[in-house]
């Protein structure tokens, strides 16, 4: 599949629910993340501390009805729905992570084009639900398509953080430092809106 061109940039209205993605992906790098139990009908729900990444949801968060998806384009129903779960992650409702996390993942099959902003979106949601393989996959995808892609191995790192790999994590920082000075001048939109990930990353890596 050729790369697409980048999406149309959120509204500033939606911006918050990007730097919430951040600092959710913040949390899954230190290995605090929403474990799934199989056998269990529901999740355990870790304390979600992230110290560094804003503290707790606003007060202003939406908590209401789900927005009606059925007359926007594909790409937007997967943002919109990203949003609203990435919002319910910030506040710990384990719940709305679950309603709606098959929902997103199945608007992101819809997609007519991908590009590696959508792919990193999607590894996150699989992340968080403890679906380690299929968010390797979405990251071995990101680099091929786009080689030394840095959010490519943000996700890579954060599998193999949760998987207590300490071997792949070390390399998938290692190629992420490789890399870090020329993604860095290429100016992609996503780096803008995942800056604080990527910040996060780079740190863990010194620490």
């Amino acid at each position: 599949m050729e790369a697409a061109p980048p999406a149309a940039r959120p509204a500033e209205a939606d911006r918050r629910a990007w730097l919430v993605a951040a600092a959710l992906c913040a949390i899954l790098i230190g290995a605090i993340v929403w474990r799934v139990e199989r056998e269990q009908p529901a999740p355990a729900i870790p304390q979600m501390a992230n110290p560094g990444a804003g503290g707790a949801a606003s007060s202003d968060v939406p908590t209401g009805a789900a927005p009606d998806i059925s007359q926007m384009s594909p790409r937007e129903r997967f943002d919109r729905l990203f949003n609203r779960i990435m919002e319910a992650a910030q506040r710990g409702d384990s719940a709305q992570v679950l309603r709606f996390t098959p929902m997103a993942l199945g608007a992101y099959t819809q997609l007519d084009t991908v590009d590696a902003d959508a792919r990193y979106h999607a590894a996150v949601l699989r992340l968080q639900t403890g679906d380690l393989a299929g968010a390797r996959a979405l990251a071995d995808t990101i680099l091929r398509e786009n080689p030394g892609h840095l959010l490519g191995y943000v996700v890579l790192g954060s599998a193999a953080e949760l998987a207590g790999d300490s071997a792949a994590a070390a390399r998938a920082r290692s190629e992420f430092d490789k890399h870090y000075a020329a993604e860095s001048a290429a100016g992609r939109p996503e780096y803008r809106d995942h800056a604080p990930v990527i910040e996060e990353f780079k740190q863990s890596a010194k620490r």
